[in-house]
């Protein structure tokens, strides 16, 4: 591959990792849009983003119920919610 060529396609991969970069962010505010995190109450591998330490996005909580894993609600039920006697909480819980 001559220089020019992957200097074109170099390009294209930055600017096609920009592009998404600048489109992903309003997609992630708008599912949040209503929503609050509510900590403690997803099942194993049902948690929604940022699940603590030794995770790292959706789907990696390794228990039910895992403390520092979080699932999207609407926002104001968090607190009310008893899901087999693991009540929701804004904040992560100690595990």
């Amino acid at each position: 591959m001559n220089r020019s060529t992957l200097a074109l396609a170099l390009a294209g991969s930055l600017t096609t990792a920009l592009a998404t970069a600048v489109y992903a962010a309003p997609v992630t505010a708008d599912y949040m849009s209503g929503k609050e995190k509510c900590y403690g109450v997803a099942l194993k591998g049902q948690n929604d983003c940022a699940a603590g330490p030794g995770t790292t996005c959706a789907g990696t909580s390794t228990m039910d119920y895992q403390g520092n894993a979080w699932k999207a609600v609407p926002a104001g039920t968090c607190t009310g919610m008893n899901v087999d006697g693991h009540m929701g909480s804004l904040e992560p819980k100690s595990m």
